[in-house]
């Protein structure tokens, strides 16, 4: 039965062909969309996944990494208080607009942090150090950058809104396919970037039993009044997006979140993993960017059942006489029908092997030149499998229902 299952699946070269790349454009469609949904969510939190962080704490209303309430530097301060806290660091976030040595501009993310910390992790460093980032307007950014920052590597200048930047370093893997351009810096830089260009007033005032309250406002500065940040250290009254916390050895992480919540107002205190989570459902559940890729790789599954039913029921109908010769030597339906899944099966391992190479090295390169990551695990690439096989044997089934209404007597017919 082996032979004639391959017998009519290479018995027409050009019609074998054909199907395989419908095939193989199926299950491609399917694993880059996959895979691309499975990178997207995993590069919405990599900074995080990346972090030496064990608690996160932000303000109560912080939905994910990115969209969060600040809060003063104070809390920072009041977290290393906390029984069980072994290290306490800052992070800040905030927008920008980037002008390339040409003149171009574009949005970007500013992410703060101490370059001497320990807990926040710019991931793997291809040129330069961390160290440099205490420079005056210094950052670092992804390799994959560059071209969209119209530069051309470390040493070169540009602008943030009005302040000058150098670049003193090169990541790699850090960038999110749906965040701006990151940038990372020293929490004095960052404090600039975000006030260049704007003029800063105090406001002070008395409250009783409170002594003095200062707050800090900033507005545009006059066109024709020269912008010249300055690089300040952080007050207290500093805004910062996160309090990174690590933990003292042996400390229990929810017994830890509970003091920090009750000791912090207004906060919400997260494992690193609970953080994490939050911000990859985001992006899955809140918006449209899961269903739409999801969208794809079922139209891929539709697709390819489509091609590799057409096809087989084409073979089918090519070979009814054999079918008939078989039904008439008395075998039974079931071997008949074990010849056309053998034949779709056939279909589902010559389609899938190429097609899951070819995904593997697009994703290489696209990782490698653009920073998007598709991300095809084992466990995804014996899924996808999985669907190729539910899928050809699927298709399987229109052929089968037109052997069964077989006719012996086809082969006595003129």
């Amino acid at each position: 039965m082996v032979s004639i299952a391959r017998k009519n699946l290479f018995e027409d070269i050009p019609r074998f062909l054909v199907a395989q790349a419908g095939i193989m454009f199926a299950v491609s469609l399917v694993t880059i969309q996959l895979g691309i949904l499975n990178g997207f969510t995993r590069s919405t939190a990599r900074l995080i996944d990346q972090s030496d962080a064990d608690i996160w704490v932000a303000a109560e209303e912080m939905v994910h990494f990115e969209l969060t309430q600040p809060m003063p530097l104070e809390q920072m301060v009041e977290a290393r208080e906390v029984e069980g806290v072994r290290r306490a660091e800052a992070l800040m976030l905030s927008g920008g607009r980037w002008r390339s040595p040409d003149g171009k501009i574009g949005p970007l993310r500013i992410i703060g942090f101490d370059p001497g910390g320990q807990l926040f992790n710019t991931g793997e460093i291809l040129e330069g150090d961390r160290a440099a980032l205490q420079r005056p307007f210094s950052i670092m950014t992804d390799e994959t950058n560059l071209g969209s920052l119209r530069l051309e590597g470390v040493g070169d200048e540009a602008e943030i809104n009005s302040a000058p930047v150098s670049i003193v370093g090169l990541t790699k893997g850090t960038q999110s396919i749906v965040s701006s351009t990151m940038l990372f810096t020293s929490l004095e830089n960052a404090k600039a970037y975000s006030t260049s260009g704007l003029r800063s007033s105090v406001f002070c005032s008395v409250q009783s039993g409170d002594g003095l309250n200062c707050t800090t406002t900033y507005e545009a500065q006059d066109e024709n009044e020269e912008a010249v940040p300055e690089i300040r250290p952080l007050t207290i009254a500093d805004s910062i997006a996160y309090v990174l916390i690590q933990a003292e050895p042996g400390t229990d992480l929810e017994q830890l979140k509970q003091r920090l919540e009750e000791t912090i107002p207004d906060i919400q205190a997260l494992t690193k993993t609970e953080m994490a989570d939050q911000t990859r459902s985001y992006w899955q559940l809140r918006t449209g960017i899961g269903f739409i890729l999801g969208l794809g790789a079922t139209v891929g599954v539709i697709v390819g059942m489509v091609i590799v039913g057409q096809i087989l029921y084409s073979s089918v109908s090519d070979h009814l006489r054999e079918y008939g010769t078989l039904k008439a030597m008395g075998a039974s339906d079931r071997m008949i029908y074990s010849i056309i899944v053998e034949q779709a099966l056939w279909m589902a391992v010559l389609g899938y092997v190429p097609s899951v190479g070819l995904c593997l090295g697009l994703g290489a390169w696209t990782f490698a030149t653009q920073g998007i990551m598709i991300l095809i695990t084992p466990v995804m690439a014996s899924a996808i499998f999985g669907i190729t096989v539910v899928m050809c044997v699927g298709s399987a089934l229109f052929a089968i229902q037109k052997v069964t209404h077989v006719d012996p007597a086809i082969v006595f017919k003129a």
